[in-house]
């Protein structure tokens, strides 16, 4: 088969959440002198991406969505490992990603992680319903940078506010940067509290963490 082909079955093997075949694949890539980036952008990068779109639009379900981002994390640590010429890569930057407490939804975080990681991103995932307090605990502990919160019920964006809060009171405001999404929250309600960057989507995010880790 040709790049192209090779490529579409790449991404193919993430939208049917197929974690052996996506790990074969990657490491297939290698073994055929195949550029480890181009792969993992035009083939990985590209179909999660669309599992997103097929989730969104009700095509694919939360468990299918975790176990496509799974499949993306590990054949990205096989081809980033080749990138790195076999040695521990320099990661571009270390972020964590909460769900904000209360809050138990996982949509499209799971594909944040998976397109940081793909990017080169060391990541924590913090999980979902995740206090304040521990968001904070574990930042300090892990040297994140980027600190990205997600809150998909109105009633839960108030735990935003509290983060960002909370980073003024000790002092930490300065020492990570802040990006927070989720269905209900928008440019405003990022202004507002005092985030440093609202993302709309998954893509928007990742590239404003690099916006954030670059000025």
């Amino acid at each position: 088969m040709d790049k192209q082909e090779f490529l579409d079955k790449v991404a193919q093997s993430v939208i049917d959440s197929d974690e052996e075949l996506a790990e074969q694949l990657a490491k297939q890539a290698l073994e055929e002198g195949m550029d480890p980036l181009e792969v993992i952008n035009k083939g990985y990068v590209v179909g999660i991406k669309q599992v997103g779109d097929m989730f969104e639009c009700g095509e694919l379900f939360l468990p299918e969505l975790i176990q496509s981002a799974e499949a993306v994390k590990k054949a990205t640590e096989i081809l980033n490992e080749a990138i790195a010429g076999g040695e521990e890569k320099k990661a571009k930057g270390k972020v964590l990603i909460a769900t904000v407490e209360g809050d138990i939804h996982d949509i499209g975080k799971a594909i944040v992680v998976s397109l940081l990681v793909a990017n080169g991103f060391d990541v924590v995932d913090m999980g979902r319903d995740v206090p304040v307090a521990d968001i904070i605990a574990k930042a300090e502990e892990f040297g994140a940078q980027v600190i990205g919160t997600s809150a998909l019920l109105t009633t839960t964006m108030v735990r935003q506010q509290e983060l960002e809060k909370a980073l003024v009171e000790k002092g930490l405001k300065g020492k990570f940067k802040t990006v927070v999404g989720g269905a209900p929250v928008t440019v405003r309600w990022a202004e507002k509290i005092g985030a440093d960057a609202y993302a709309e989507n998954a893509g928007e995010g990742v590239n404003k963490i690099m916006q954030l880790l670059e000025g």
